[in-house]
């Protein structure tokens, strides 16, 4: 038996102990359908991961390509990284809660659907159904990723927002224990061939045991600016950590920027959108403050149909739910129902 082939027996081996211990301990037993696909059926399925088939690289080493399997398109995520990222971390067990959460939730149509994966190899291959417009980060940001999309107006930002709100309000109530994502950003969210936000990544998600208001963990999401004040201070894990991070992806969404380009600026001025961006300060995102700031927003949805004034009320209204999200003190943030509520009222004002 050659070397190749022993090493994927022995990697097939441990991986699919992890998904069984973990599918035990998860899921309560319940049948959950995935495929498994052989390291030589996804090398076929992406004429061997053609750099032309890519969708996206995301900050963590990890490749999406656009892979067909049996004429079904899928993303086919990979690991691209250095072998001793993928000890120090130990980045097979983080793939494994991924697939067994992913498998899951994937029934809601905001959760970019886990279709199989390939235990050959280390970390695993996951398999989801196909994201035609790639990620938000690209569609919005337009950083890194080899698939260039039309802008988003505000209509469709504010779409998908509530789209993800309504996942991650799926996860925090939908099951005998809420699922907390830990890792909400543009990076994690997708979007089909229609533009229907799909919420993913769940490597980092974990469940807050029956009985308990929290839990306490030692590894931390990997974006300081998405983590709220007592998750970065103390490990201490509830939904509002989610909340936190939700109200920087309205951020996000509103400017067009990465939260880390923003600037600091005093508390307590309002939203104003009626300077040009070169003459507008940044948006306040410390941690320490929920306090409002001038906002400089993205000019594509200045530059979009519809009424000003109408989409000038929403922005304020979106920008205002933000900061309501990134409230200092987690009890004084709502919940992601309530969250995805409100985007629903803001929908309503009708252009």
């Amino acid at each position: 038996m050659s070397n190749d082939r022993k090493e994927k027996e022995k990697a097939f081996f441990e991986n699919g102990s992890m998904l069984l211990e973990k599918l035990i301990a998860f899921c309560y037993g319940k049948s959950i359908p995935i495929r498994s696909f052989s390291d030589e059926e996804l090398k076929q399925a992406t004429n061997n991961y053609d750099a032309r088939l890519a969708i996206v690289q995301d900050e963590l080493y990890w490749k999406w390509n656009k892979g067909s399997l049996n004429g079904l398109l899928v993303s086919i995520r990979k690991f691209e990284g250095s072998v001793h990222i993928i000890e120090g971390r130990g980045l097979s067990n983080y793939i494994i809660n991924d697939l067994v959460i992913s498998a899951k939730i994937s029934a809601h149509n905001n959760v970019l659907k886990l279709i199989g994966c390939c235990l050959e190899t280390r970390p695993p291959i996951l398999v989801h159904e196909f994201a035609a417009n790639g990620s938000l980060a690209n569609r919005i940001q337009g950083t890194r990723g080899s698939q260039q999309h039309q802008s988003l107006t505000w209509i469709s930002r504010l779409k998908i927002a509530r789209e993800i709100a309504h996942a991650i309000s799926y996860l925090h109530t939908a099951f005998s224990t809420p699922i907390i994502h830990r890792d909400i950003d543009m990076w994690n969210i997708f979007l089909d061939q229609h533009d229907v936000a799909k919420l993913s990544n769940f490597e980092l998600s974990i469940s807050v045991p029956k009985g308990e208001t929290h839990v306490q963990v030692d590894i931390l999401s990997w974006c300081v600016g998405f983590m709220s004040p007592e998750y970065f201070a103390t490990g201490k894990v509830t939904e509002k950590v989610d909340v936190y991070s939700f109200g920087a992806l309205l951020l996000e969404l509103v400017t067009g920027q990465n939260l880390n380009d923003f600037t600091q600026l005093n508390n307590g001025e309002r939203v104003d959108f009626s300077k040009p961006k070169k003459e507008c300060v940044g948006l306040v995102v410390c941690m320490q403050n929920g306090a409002q700031g001038r906002c400089i927003v993205d000019p594509i949805i200045l530059a979009g149909e519809g009424r000003a004034s109408t989409i000038e009320q929403q922005l304020q209204a979106v920008v205002d739910l933000a900061f309501t999200c990134r409230k200092r003190e987690s009890e004084i943030r709502p919940t992601m129902v309530d969250v995805t509520k409100e985007l629903m009222r803001i929908e309503r004002l009708v252009l």
